[in-house]
């Protein structure tokens, strides 16, 4: 009997699932057993032709409807979604190894959340009139026409609808390929937009490793990329849609500060750096993983962190009690147990975990390194694995230089009762994502994205219309037009 998460075909082109085996395969791998779930084939120069052709046949017919019924097709997608919200977030959590109770709350709802979000703005996206005295000048805001989505593991419901729905809603159409490590939640995102009324061929979802994702990059069909992934896949994927001068977003890694001063209330702070660097089992770009705590409460955080840390349920993640699951893969785990050794021989003092946990799956405890200097690996380096660091400081000026010092900028947060100081700190931060005595929400009503190495553009809110769109400027004038001879 085949597992439950067998996708019916491998892609979805054109409106309906197809397959061609002779494309490489791809094992869907379990993260929480390691068995083997579900299999689907990369694509083969003939899917990735018709994945294209559909998708450029269908955004002319996308581009002629009216913003209200191109909006109405995304809020019905929505609908459909929240609707399906368990049997989806059992899929993703197959997909990625998350925990169901994680995921009943945090994937299907906000691809749910941009696909309502960006419905409702579909019909608001107007030009300007700007007068010239007696002439005037109009200006339109068109789709930029067929759009490419690269994903990301670690949110592959999330992260389809995060580059669809703005897309869709502008115009566009869109070839999504997920990451081969989770290729299944797409595939339901791109079936629910077709039983919502999206046009065959206007969002479709095909298989592959980097070769795909590099065809697909350097088609000269291709208007506008938008990847998730990291900084040297990032570089790799921008160059090759510069050399085509199409339009691009970047989100990518990052090794983001968290400063707790003296006077935070440390039960809160505490919460957010575990939500910064344990959700997901780490596995989140934007993580706060250097979290700079004043010496004055320094060890008082870190025995409290310690004993809240110590809570964490590891376990099967379909048990909805279980709060903390496995990496995404084996190579993945592989990588956090390098980091973890690392970060032991560089010195740094191990507060807790420390290791991979002693069950079935690619499980890691959990890991607190405390005494973390600026300049070892664990702290330079993206980890994409639940290891915080802690790093002591004693002034806000001090704190702010070595926030700073690192080639990323996607996230920084701090925890303060002192609001004057959090604006003004934050407001010396490098980085696109920040957060106020919190971290790590991402409403799509606000803008998300990275400076430095950590990226280009943003994703959500009305940023994101600004991505997926152009403006064309059309100058009347009212009078005879004069020229020299």
């Amino acid at each position: 009997m085949t597992h439950p998460a067998q996708p019916k075909a491998s892609h979805f082109i054109n409106g309906a699932y197809v397959e061609d085996t002779s494309g490489t395969p791809i094992p869907v791998i379990y993260a929480a057993t390691g068995e083997e779930i579900a299999t689907v084939y990369a694509a083969t120069p003939a899917i990735i032709e018709q994945a294209l052709t559909s998708a450029q046949a269908a955004q002319k017919e996308w581009a002629k409807k009216t913003g209200t019924e191109r909006g109405r097709v995304l809020r019905r997608a929505a609908e459909i979604m929240r609707e399906r919200n368990h049997e989806l977030s059992v899929l993703e959590t197959y997909d990625t190894g998350k925990p169901l109770q994680e995921t009943l709350v945090a994937d299907a709802t906000s691809g749910a959340d941009a696909l309502e979000y960006f419905g409702g703005l579909a019909a608001s996206l107007t030009g300007e009139h700007i007068p010239l005295g007696e002439d005037w000048v109009y200006t339109i805001r068109e789709p930029l026409g067929l759009c490419v989505g690269i994903g990301a593991w670690n949110y592959p419901t999330q992260i389809a609808c995060w580059k669809g729905a703005p897309a869709l809603a502008c115009g566009n159409s869109m070839v999504f390929k997920p990451s081969e490590t989770t290729p299944l939640c797409a595939l339901k995102v791109a079936e629910i937009l077709i039983e919502a009324g999206a046009p065959a061929g206007l969002y479709n979802v095909i298989q592959g490793m980097g070769e795909v994702g590099g065809a697909l990059v350097t088609d000269p069909r291709v208007d506008k990329v938008s990847l998730t992934g990291s900084v040297p896949t990032g570089k790799k994927v921008y160059a090759a849609a510069a050399s085509g001068m199409k339009h691009v977003t970047m989100e990518l890694g990052g090794k983001s500060p968290m400063i707790v001063f003296e006077d935070a209330d440390i039960e809160s702070a505490i919460s957010g750096a575990i939500n910064g660097n344990f959700y997901s089992s780490g596995q989140v770009c934007s993580n706060g993983t250097r979290v700079f705590v004043h010496k004055d409460i320094k060890e008082k955080f870190l025995a409290r962190l310690a004993e809240r840390t110590a809570t964490a349920k590891l376990g099967d993640p379909m048990d909805e009690s279980v709060n903390f699951g496995p990496m995404v893969s084996a190579r993945q785990m592989e990588i956090v147990l390098g980091y973890i050794e690392k970060g032991k021989s560089e010195g740094a003092r191990l507060i807790c975990g420390g290791g991979r946990a002693e069950m079935d799956g690619y499980y890691v405890q959990p890991t607190v390194f405390a005494d973390v200097t600026d300049d070892m690996v664990i702290a330079r380096e993206e980890i994409f694995g639940p290891v915080m660091c802690v790093l002591d400081f004693d002034s806000e000026d001090e704190v702010i230089a070595r926030a700073n010092d690192t080639e990323f900028g996607l996230s920084a947060g701090v925890f303060t009762k002192d609001f004057t100081r959090a604006h003004r700190v934050i407001g010396q931060l490098e980085a696109g994502s920040c957060f106020i005595n919190s971290y790590n929400d991402a409403p799509v009503e606000a803008p998300f994205g990275g400076v430095k190495a950590s990226g280009v553009g943003r994703e959500n809110s009305k940023e994101a219309i600004k991505h997926f769109s152009q403006v064309k400027s059309v100058y009347v004038r009212m009078g005879d037009c004069e020229a020299a001879f």
